[in-house]
């Protein structure tokens, strides 16, 4: 059998998950490579050649020779490769691509800070935890808001930027981060965790089971 040409450094993370589920909607061949954050293996030297910051995921391409670091970099790149997962249509295109980067500059950012300052770091003042969930419940609810008058969040069309928003919002609903009042994102939720690949990804290569 041929070894696929897409491997995929990962772990059980937020970050990880976009890309699993994203393979798995794509039905693309790849092989996984898992990199355990908790011994420390994304600090070795043979990772570090594919990503100098020390953090998964990493998909390198042997069929193109491309190596990519960074989630949203990742998806980009699988949505060019396959022509899939990104509309063509150039205002649904540009919508998916906004809200990509919304999940990167924002969603994925604010709310990994709220997991550090709220469930880690449990010497944080207080006052940096009330401004993580405060940010969280903005960005909860201007996900909320697309979402009113969107089946997707760049509209009728599902994208890389439902799943990599997914990614996160899955972490936040298994570690009880509530945003059951936002009932647009909630049911968006709920169709995300209803698709097969996306049971399928975030399964790999193992569950989270939170902090």
């Amino acid at each position: 059998m041929k070894v696929p040409d897409l491997i995929l450094y990962t772990d059980s993370s937020p970050n990880g998950f976009k890309i699993t589920v994203a393979l798995e909607e794509l039905g693309l061949p790849y092989l996984l490579r898992h990199v355990r954050i908790e011994k420390g293996e994304q600090r070795q030297p043979e990772f570090l050649r594919l990503n100098p910051h020390g953090r998964i995921p990493v998909l390198v391409d042997e069929d193109t020779g491309v190596v990519v670091f960074e989630s949203a970099a990742i998806l980009l790149y699988l949505a060019e490769k396959t022509q899939r997962l990104l509309p063509t249509e150039p205002q649904q295109r540009w919508a998916a691509i906004t809200w990509l980067m919304f999940h990167a500059s924002s969603t994925g950012p604010i709310l990994g800070q709220r997991v550090h300052y709220e469930i880690f770091d449990k010497q944080s003042d207080p006052a940096v935890a009330r401004r993580f969930r405060t940010l969280t419940e903005q960005a909860f609810a201007t996900l909320d808001n697309q979402l009113k008058d969107n089946y997707w969040l760049a509209g009728n069309t599902f994208s890389i930027a439902d799943i990599a928003t997914f990614g996160w919002m899955h972490i936040a609903h298994l570690i009880a981060f509530d945003f059951s009042q936002f009932s647009h994102l909630s049911a968006w939720h709920q169709r995300m965790a209803e698709r097969p690949a996306v049971q399928r990804g975030i399964s790999l290569p193992h569950p989270a089971t939170g902090p």
